[in-house]
């Protein structure tokens, strides 16, 4: 009896080597990423010139091919006269959650991607001595993206890529409402790190 069991358990403990030692895909990202941001239209009134933004986001795979993403980022844009006023700055700020699918591009190291998701972000006004002198609070908008994820080995990729953003949100200035419709492009290089 006593050796069936030890015999049964070294089974056991040779199947479950076999197991972990096989290839198994990363279900986990952290991936960071940044670069130029171009508004698609007038922010109150206000033109918009190209901009720069940040973005840092942990990714998790149900599938292979389908998962969640959610992070937080910076946008910011620097306009010559607002109803702020002459140099100031339009800082977005705050998280970002979505749907994340991505295919790879028949046997080799490189996949397409593109994800759907939501935004919770506010908007700061800067004067050009760099204080707030106005926020929007956070509220929701939305955001659409896709881009390449380029294999550099040991679950290492490169992440070029596209984004769309869109933000509404009002603010009040000197007793006055603004509606303030952020709507930008964003072309954005990172780095993916699976485990």
């Amino acid at each position: 009896m006593k050796t069936k069991v030890i015999f049964f358990l070294a089974m056991i403990f040779a199947m479950s080597l076999n197991v972990f030692a096989q290839n198994v895909t990363p279900k986990f990202g952290i991936e960071l990423n940044g670069g130029a941001s171009f508004a698609t239209s007038k922010l109150a009134g206000a033109e918009l010139k190209t901009g720069i933004g940040f973005e840092g986001t942990f990714h998790y795979n149900f599938i292979p091919e389908l998962g969640i993403y959610a992070g937080w980022g910076w946008n910011k844009n620097k306009s010559d006269l607002s109803f702020a006023g002459s140099d100031c700055d339009f800082e977005e700020t705050g998280y970002v959650f979505g749907l994340q699918y991505n295919r790879p591009f028949g046997e080799s190291a490189v996949n397409w991607y593109v994800r759907a998701g939501g935004l919770y972000n506010h908007i700061e006004v800067e004067n050009k001595e760099g204080d707030i002198i106005a926020d929007t609070g956070h509220g929701m908008g939305w955001q659409l993206a896709g881009g390449l994820q380029v294999g550099l080995g040991k679950n290492w990729s490169l992440t070029p890529g596209v984004k769309f953003n869109s933000l509404s949100r009002d603010v009040d200035f000197e007793g006055i409402n603004h509606e303030m419709n952020l709507n930008y492009l964003s072309v954005r290089v990172g780095i993916l790190k699976k485990f």
